[in-house]
């Protein structure tokens, strides 16, 4: 149950208690995908269908088989030819655009000319032979029949005016169920049945009640052993009156099998019943609005309560503001629900409220159109299920603070272990497909993929597990993707750590290959010692290339500075630099964010330096480079040391410094051509691994981070010089010289100082009442009389041996 009272006198204390929920939120665990392909990036296959006169492709219609696929755009419906995963390629054109007269019209309404056209919201397979469609028509919805020809319909209350506006529909048995507005303002929302054909009426909502409180529809489902239809939206939830407008997920259902009551509620749904989906873990506050939806059936042999719904969910206070969450909920505990207790609406007051009452009728049941008449008054005012569907393991299966999704498909996996898991593909309002499976440590994020680049206001998600591909529908045209990518994995270790359920490694071809039966995969804890321990690791795979190299030279000049880059192996994984029977002394060496070595070329700093990567407790060598002194007359033997072996590494705190952010395959790490004693070493270059140096002239803004350790900011002035490097003998002149000054400088200040305090000692100025009385003249020719002078050791001035005396020891001139 939603953990905010149902009555709140005053809106201060709804913010405090919104306060208090939020301060319950638990930390967010960062979800970063493991691999990044932005588009136009290498590594991962897209196919895209675009035309210049074909826009707004945003429903999509998947045939049964696969091989088909229909778009509704605008103006428009598309059959794409989707039978190749490498191609898709345009059969059929069917043009259903709105007359001049049709525009003009909507343009009178007041609406903009750039939504007046025909825009395709509905796309069912009415039977084997039709299709049925529906759309916006100039918001005067209209509905057809697509065989060979068009025959428009009346599409009110199945397609909605809008072509921005969230709908949805399912057909059943040739019946189309649809969740929409039927007015031309929106305020009107319904859910009704069309197409009986004279078998069963049309039925819809009976709106005198409020079944309805300005619903978005999200999605609809229909389980054929329950012979329901399901629909997922969300609405203002009357039952919290606590602020004018509380927006709540809501599940409603109705069965197939209704006809509408004979007298009450005729041509009306007698089994509509909807209740609160509430996707909250225990002491946070909920997410309660709902943005899409999917239902995964249940596993082969297992019951239809089994059947599960995965839903993306976002949040109305400010505290979870921008993120996203993900629940799934479970049929077994939705029947629970609405066979449970309802709410009574009070008629006087619109208040619902909840109390024990005797059961008329079963809200929800089917069969009830033969029902009495006080039996269809009783569900027709108790339609709202007093409990809340709570998640499944009452806990959130996935929350993003950094990202916002939009869409959801959901696919149930059998991996190489022969277990089932469940891998969620989320759309992202910047325009990344995340495919992430759910472990029993939480949620992975095995990849992302860039399909769009610009914001899109409407988009949909298909997703053929017969074809392994997934399609999406946006204004910029459609996409497809496969679902599996084990060729982008090189190595044993590659394919393990990516926790892939459609990947496993086999020995036999010594790649990544899909579905694979074999060994080579270890999903919940990704330990590569333990799937991969019948591989035989040699040095030249360690490096993630065709060929291992023995390192890379670098030519470099004294005093220059020099940068190592290094691949990062993923997103996940910790960069840390090595060199052979040495160590990397924080005085010489800087550690950069990107995972970069930087330091000053010295005796000291030349010889072999080696990067590794660790992830999830296994390391593996990405880079090995040789730093060698240009100047030297002679040709350095390369320092010895022992290669390292791929090893698993305990789960502690690692000193790892994080890698970033990976843009690349594994396909492409640099290749590093082999050199050996004696022979000419020469630097080869690389697409994704470059070594830059930077020349004398460059100085270093040494900083202190939290943790002590010092890092460099490069900048124009003087050299960066290490702690072996040349000789310092004009900075030590220059430092000598400006010592001295200071020095001097200081004892001429503490003289001046000293004198002007034994002045100020001698100084003494005694007024006297005579003094007072003498005129501005007499005064005057005192002052000038007054210095320094002995006067059998007083002032001159003053009065000596008890008598007034002058400048030269006599009675003064001054008359009395």
């Amino acid at each position: 149950r939603l953990l905010i009272p149902t009555v709140m006198d005053t809106p201060s204390l709804l913010s405090l208690t919104v306060a208090f929920l939020g301060f319950l939120s638990p930390c967010l665990t960062k979800l970063t995908p493991r691999v990044s392909f932005p588009m136009g990036i290498p590594g991962r296959h897209l196919t895209r269908f675009s035309s210049h006169d074909v826009s707004n492709t945003t429903t999509l219609l998947l045939s049964e088989d696969g091989d088909m696929l229909y778009v509704g755009a605008r103006d428009t419906v598309l059959a794409l030819d989707v039978s190749y995963k490498d191609s898709i390629i345009l059969r059929s054109k069917l043009d259903w655009s709105p007359s001049e007269k049709d525009i003009e019209q909507c343009s009178m309404k007041g609406k903009n000319m750039t939504d007046c056209p025909n825009f395709i919201r509905v796309l069912q397979f009415l039977n084997t032979t039709h299709i049925y469609a529906c759309g916006t028509f100039a918001f005067s919805p209209r509905c057809t029949y697509i065989v060979s020809f068009l025959k428009a319909d009346e599409g009110r209350g199945r397609c909605p005016y809008d072509p921005f506006q969230r709908n949805t529909a399912i057909i059943v048995d040739g019946e189309l169920y649809t969740g929409t507005v039927a007015d031309y303002r929106g305020n009107r929302p319904v859910i009704s049945r069309h197409l009986g054909e004279g078998r069963r009426v049309d039925l819809k909502l009976d709106d005198t009640l409020g079944w309805l409180e300005d619903p978005t529809f999200i999605s609809s489902s229909f389980i054929p052993e329950e012979e329901k239809i399901y629909f997922f939206f969300s609405e203002v939830g009357r039952e919290y009156d606590f602020i004018d407008k509380c927006i709540v997920s809501r599940v409603s259902q109705i069965c197939m099998s209704d006809v509408g009551g004979q007298r009450t509620l005729q041509r009306r749904w007698t089994t509509f019943a909807k209740a609160q989906l509430l996707c909250q873990a225990d002491n946070e506050l909920p997410y309660n609005v709902i943005q899409d939806i999917d239902t995964l059936p249940p596993a082969e042999g297992a019951p239809a309560d089994d059947t599960l719904f995965y839903g993306i969910f976002t949040s109305q206070w400010s505290v979870n503001s921008g993120r996203s969450a993900v629940c799934s909920f479970r049929l077994n505990d939705i029947k629970s629900v609405f066979s449970g207790n309802y709410k009574v609406l009070n008629r006087d007051t619109l208040q619902w409220s909840t109390r024990v009452q005797d059961k008329v009728a079963n809200p929800g049941e089917c069969g009830l159109h033969n029902a009495s008449d006080n039996a269809l008054r009783f569900v027709k005012e108790n339609f709202l299920a007093d409990d809340s569907v709570r998640p499944v393991g009452r806990s959130l299966l996935m929350v993003s603070a950094e990202h916002k999704y939009s869409h959801v498909a959901v696919q149930r996996v059998q991996a190489a272990n022969n277990r089932d898991y469940t891998v969620l593909f989320l759309l992202t309002e910047s325009g990344y497909l995340h495919k992430s499976v759910l472990l029993q440590s939480g949620a992975h994020i095995i990849e992302e993929v860039q399909v769009f680049e610009q914001p899109q206001r409407v988009k949909s998600l298909k997703l053929s597990i017969p074809k392994g591909m997934i399609y999406l529908g946006t204004s910029e045209g459609v996409v497809s993707i496969p679902t599996a990518n084990c060729s982008f994995y090189w190595t044993c270790p590659q394919c393990v750590l990516a926790r892939d359920p459609f990947c496993g490694w086999d020995p036999a071809s010594r790649a990544c290959v899909e579905f694979s039966l074999l060994r080579g995969q270890d999903i919940d804890r990704g330990n590569v010692e333990e799937a991969c321990n019948t591989i035989s690791f040699t040095n030249r795979n360690i490096c993630m290339s065709a060929s291992c190299p023995a390192g890379k030279l670098v030519p470099v000049s004294l005093n220059e500075v020099v940068r190592l880059q290094c691949p990062a192996a993923s997103q996940l994984s910790q960069q840390l630099w090595e060199r052979p029977n040495s160590r990397l002394s924080s005085d010489l060496y800087l550690y950069l964010e990107d995972g970069s070595l930087s330091f000053v070329a010295s005796p000291a700093t030349v010889g072999h330096y080696i990067c590794l990567s660790t992830e999830n407790g296994y390391q593996q060598t990405m880079a090995i480079f040789h730093v060698k002194q240009k100047s030297s007359p002679m040709t350095q033997t390369p320092t010895s040391y022992t290669w390292p072996e791929p090893h698993h590494i305990p789960n502690t705190k690692s000193v790892a410094r994080p890698g970033p952010r990976l843009h690349t395959s594994v396909g492409t790490w640099p290749q590093i051509t082999e050199t050996r004693q004696g022979e000419t070493e020469a630097a080869l270059s690389s697409r994704d691994t470059q070594v830059t140096t930077r020349q004398q002239g460059r100085n270093v803004a040494l900083q202190t981070n939290e943790s002590g350790k010092k890092e460099a900011e490069f900048q124009d002035g003087e050299p960066l010089l290490s702690a072996r490097g040349s000789c310092y003998l004009k900075e030590l002149v220059v430092v000598s010289v400006l010592l001295v000054l200071c020095l001097s400088l200081l004892i001429t200040m503490l003289l001046y100082v000293i004198r002007q305090r034994c002045c100020s000692r001698t100084q003494i100025v005694t007024p006297t009442r005579e003094s007072e009385r003498r005129t501005p003249t007499e005064q005057e020719a005192l002052k000038g009389n007054r210095f320094l002078n002995k006067c059998n050791g007083q002032t001159s001035g003053l009065v000596c041996n008890g008598a007034l005396t002058g400048s030269n020891g006599h009675l003064s001139n001054t008359p009395i």
